[in-house]
């Protein structure tokens, strides 16, 4: 990828944004099983080079499919997006941003250079991918391994692969159990004599053969010297709709681990699975912050009623340690094109953020008090937020022209929604993903030209670099769960991580094709090493820890998945926990699956549930844990 277009089209091959106008302003598939026959319909967005966009007004822009890499205002030479067809924005006023020149309606810059591809920089951002295809590809949907959530369900879901928890409010809704509370079915210790009984699963006693390929029988029986013990797992005690129901989750606070699913959300022990509390909602859970405030405060949304006609806009706080319903309030929706029917949810600090097509709010986390936002006014509306330790703000800009929408990203502050500075994409291209808030790691994409580009910016709202692919393909794992019609998921990927100076980001891997984990330079946008994955395998940064990528080699039929990581200076990945072929099956058997790593425990849950009948519907494993 090479740093964001100021002027030309989007990085991987994106337009880099005009310098001028960055300037700080004010106000695998798994083996054994495929795929579920009928999983949430997500819109394939993979990662592709966006230009950075020269920074202009403020006009938030909805749709989310990274563009391949075009000129960047920056005067690099276009470089195709990572893989991810870039995109244009819908030019529909549906998505409340009327597509007009965006904000990054510069002339593409001087990138009369070839690119990091070897391709000569397109001004107009049309340039083949870096990931050696014409155009960049976009992140393939999530591979098949685990039951279709939709298998046997007629109906139409909504899914994503871009983007995604929930609670009930004020007492109202709250309840200490409920339908909606999942038990573990299996806590599995290969020395217990005593194991919790389960509904579905026999847990057995540690002397038994492990049950076969999959292990039911006793988890733990078939283990390895060395290998991870399976601390937990939990099977669906949800009666679930026709349709299924996308999980929201897991999060992860104290010793809890908590996850949302259709009508309610529970917290389970992260030792040993065992519930903790559960909160019944009235309806189904359609959003939800993709990370807790650091006292474990979230925010969810819920539908304002039952049915297809239903909207997201009612908001509920939660405590995650302890299961506690707080405030909860209904946003106004508005009329005509200026309603909404998905919102996405951020939490920066104290403040937690809604927002959709044409609206935008920021709340106290605390009590819920309004800080700012209101429906869309102005020629810039911010039409999603990414949160964590700063908040940054996507927004479309109307400009006067259907065919050449324009938008930007700013960092703003939590308190008052005001921007700090704002950075301008060139027209066409539009804010695909936040990879990282700090520092500030950007996807965009030209959805018509399948262009696709990624590119850092400094703290003070100027292009850092456009990331330089190369001819590799890369595949940011941005989940198959919830899609939202009219706002777009920033965060939530798998596949990219970044600290201070480096950004690191898998490429793309077919079954049994081992990939590798590549380190960029976010001063220059150039590759400073790539690590490789063991034969055959599939390897996914999850995170930083300390100076060290934390990743996920996934498993397969015939192998454990594994916990391992990546020194700073690249090298082969250090195995830190290895996980028994025993259970390699059932950790393979998640529908676009959900990792998180926390105080040495790896929890794998699945991104949507769904089954043909209630036998096979009570049957689904839904999340298990690992440990040393």
């Amino acid at each position: 990828m090479t740093q964001p277009p100021s002027n030309q089209p989007p990085g991987f091959g994106a337009p880099n944004p005009d310098p001028a106008q960055n300037a700080p302003q004010n106000p695998a598939p798994n083996a054994p099983q495929g795929p579920p026959p009928m999983p949430p319909q997500a819109p394939p967005m993979p990662p592709q080079a966006p230009p950075v966009p020269p920074q202009a007004p403020q006009a938030p822009q909805a749709p989310q499919t990274p563009p391949p890499a075009a000129p960047g205002p920056y005067d690099q030479a276009p470089q195709p997006g990572y893989g991810y067809p870039q995109q244009q924005p819908p030019t529909q006023p549906g998505y409340g941003y009327p597509q007009q020149p965006g904000p990054y309606g510069q002339q593409p810059g001087p990138y009369g250079q070839p690119n990091a591809y070897g391709q000569q920089p397109d001004p107009y951002g049309q340039q083949p991918n870096p990931y050696g295809g014409g155009y960049p590809t976009q992140p393939p949907a999530p591979a098949p391994g685990g039951k279709n959530p939709f298998k046997g369900k007629p109906g139409v879901v909504i899914g994503a692969a871009v983007a995604a928890a929930l609670v009930i409010g004020g007492g109202t809704w709250f309840a200490l159990s409920g339908d909606g509370e999942e038990k573990p079915i299996a806590k599995p210790t290969a020395t217990s004599g005593t194991p919790k009984p389960s509904e579905s699963v026999d847990q057995g006693d540690g002397t038994g053969d492990g049950g076969g390929r999959n292990g039911e029988d006793d988890l733990n029986a078939g283990r390895q010297q060395g290998e991870a013990k399976i601390d937990w797992l939990l099977k669906n005690n949800v009666d679930l709709p026709r349709n299924g129901a996308d999980v929201f989750g897991p999060w992860v606070s104290g010793d809890v681990v908590a996850k949302a699913m259709y009508k309610g959300i529970s917290g389970f022990g992260l030792a040993d699975g065992a519930p903790k509390w559960n909160l019944d909602v009235p309806f189904e859970v359609c959003a939800a912050a993709p990370e807790p405030a650091a006292d474990g405060t979230l925010v969810i949304a819920i539908n304002d009623k039952a049915g297809d006609r239903a909207d997201c806009n009612v908001l509920q706080q939660i405590n995650l340690k302890t299961g506690k319903a707080g405030w909860k309030k209904s946003l106004d929706k508005g009329t005509g094109f200026s309603s909404f029917s998905d919102i996405t949810l951020a939490i920066s600090g104290t403040t937690v953020t809604a927002a959709g097509m044409n609206h935008s709010w920021g709340f106290a986390l605390a009590d819920g008090k309004q800080l700012f936002g209101k429906p869309a006014e102005g020629q810039c509306q911010p039409y999603a937020f990414a949160g964590g330790s700063k908040l940054i703000a996507a927004a479309a800009c109307r400009t006067g022209d259907v065919n050449k929408p324009q938008e930007q990203v700013s960092e703003v502050d939590p308190q008052t929604g005001k921007p700090k500075w704002t950075f301008k994409l060139k027209p066409t291209w539009e804010v695909d993903k936040v990879y990282s808030v700090d520092p500030l790691v950007v996807s965009a994409q030209q959805r018509d030209e399948k262009k696709w580009t990624v590119f850092a910016v400094t703290a003070d709202g100027k292009l850092r670099s456009q990331i330089e692919g190369g001819t590799d393909k890369y595949a940011p794992d941005c989940g198959g769960g919830t899609f939202v019609v009219f706002g777009r998921n920033l965060q939530g990927c798998n596949g990219v991580t970044a600290d201070a100076n480096t950004f690191y980001m898998a490429t793309d891997s077919e079954y049994r094709q081992a990939n590798a984990v590549v380190a960029f330079d976010l001063n220059t946008g150039k590759q400073k090493w790539r690590a490789a994955a063991p034969a055959e395998r599939t390897i996914t940064p999850l995170r930083m820890e300390g100076s060290e990528v934390v990743v996920y080699m996934k498993a397969l039929y015939d192998k454990g998945g594994a916990v391992a990581t990546i020194a700073p200076t690249g090298g082969s990945p250090k195995i830190l926990q290895q996980h028994p072929l025993s259970t390699a099956e059932i950790e393979d058997d998640y529908y676009s699956p959900a990792y998180l790593y926390s105080g040495g425990h790896f929890v794998v849950a699945a991104g949507r549930v769904s089954a043909q009948n209630d036998a096979e519907e009570k049957e689904t494993k839904t999340m298990m844990s690992f440990s040393k």
